[in-house]
């Protein structure tokens, strides 16, 4: 990122991954190396003013932010025109969403399905503590360095083949400071949106808001 941008055309579109409020992120390959990553596609249609705050913001902090725990922006590329702005991160291989909801399925399942070896993999209780101890880590750094991110939910975490937990998606993160200023109140996934997020509390400690989500 610091010696210049490049173009998509570096990178080999294969599948599309998911899409969201911000922006449509695909996997591909780095033409020159063959090596796989995670490429943001940035939402600039409905922008009249230029470049979105919620992709300067995430871009900033990830650049800010470098710790085993969060999820590695290798660069920004553009493609054949200036409204079209990639953000190219490590490729990471699983969420912990789809994780859960494999363990819960096999679970409750009747134990006279058939279940494949993939589908009978279970978060048990030493899983679960390795991925809660990488969280908590995170977490802590981002703290150490003042940042929030206001939209901590089992999405947003990734992890890899070799266990290793990655935190991400950075777009209504913020600096924060001590006294707390007025931020919006309109964060977090509801599922995981602190009491005094949900009363309207504009002044809040965002610490704790992201510990809310944690738990």
């Amino acid at each position: 990122m610091r010696e210049g941008c490049r173009s998509i055309e570096e990178y080999e579109p294969l599948n599309k991954i998911d899409e969201g409020s911000y922006g449509i992120v695909f996997r591909a390959r780095e033409k020159s190396t063959g090596k796989i990553y995670a490429v943001k596609k940035v939402k600039l249609e409905r922008e009249k003013e230029g470049f979105p705050i919620t992709a300067l913001r995430e871009i900033t902090l990830l650049m800010r932010i470098e710790h085993k725990n969060v999820v590695n922006v290798k660069e920004v590329v553009f493609g054949s025109s200036l409204d079209k702005v990639y953000v190219v991160m490590e490729y990471i291989e699983h969420e912990i969403k789809s994780l859960v909801q494999q363990s819960y399925e096999v679970m409750t399942a009747p134990k006279t399905d058939q279940l494949s070896e993939q589908e009978t993999y279970l978060l048990g209780t030493v899983e679960i503590k390795c991925i809660m101890k990488q969280l908590l880590k995170g977490v802590q750094f981002m703290h150490d360095k003042w940042i929030i991110h206001r939209d901590l939910k089992t999405s947003n975490l990734l992890i890899n083949n070799k266990g290793t937990l990655k935190i991400c998606d950075y777009g209504l993160a913020r600096i924060y400071a001590d006294p707390p200023t007025p931020y919006t109140e309109l964060v977090v996934t509801l599922w995981y949106r602190s009491p005094e997020l949900l009363l309207g509390m504009s002044k809040y400690n965002g610490k704790a808001v992201d510990m809310w989500s944690v738990g």
